[in-house]
């Protein structure tokens, strides 16, 4: 049976608090034995993907660019796309729920692309208020509600 695969998505740069309510989402995501999918770049997806690696837990990014080295150090598996933005319609369609921490133009286009595909979709922490999300601001509620929603 296939491992539950959450997408964790945000901005490539992010301030302090986001940082750490991402990594926090990573540790818990590793604690249930779900794999952590996000961008594989800096900011959420970096923190998010250091608070799962550290919990033992498995990580994967799908990248923009065309090179594995773009990585950040905590991601396990390296997908390369060379598609830049639209690689995120491939983490939302590999993502069995997302959970969206903070973020910008760029996390807008997964929520709404994970919608359109029917993923649940968590927000924490996020300026974008869209219809069909579910919205918490605690990173364990976050985890939660993403997986009573595959459930």
């Amino acid at each position: 049976m296939a491992k539950i695969q959450i997408g964790v998505i945000g901005g490539g740069v992010c301030d302090n608090k986001t940082e750490m309510i991402a990594e926090e989402i990573g540790r818990e995501l590793a604690l249930r034995g779900v794999v952590l999918i996000c961008g594989g770049l800096g900011g959420v997806m970096e923190a998010c993907a250091r608070g799962a690696r550290r919990q033992g837990g498995s990580t994967i990014g799908i990248l923009p660019g065309n090179s594995r080295e773009d990585a950040n150090r905590y991601i396990d598996l390296q997908i390369v796309t060379n598609m830049g933005h639209a690689r995120n319609a491939i983490v939302a369609a590999s993502s069995d729920a997302l959970i969206a921490v903070g973020g910008e133009y760029g996390t807008l286009s997964e929520i709404a692309l994970a919608l359109k595909m029917g993923k649940p979709v968590v927000i924490i922490e996020s300026r974008w208020i869209v219809d069909g999300t579910m919205k918490t601001n605690d990173p364990v509620e976050a985890v939660d509600m993403a997986l009573n929603a595959i459930a």
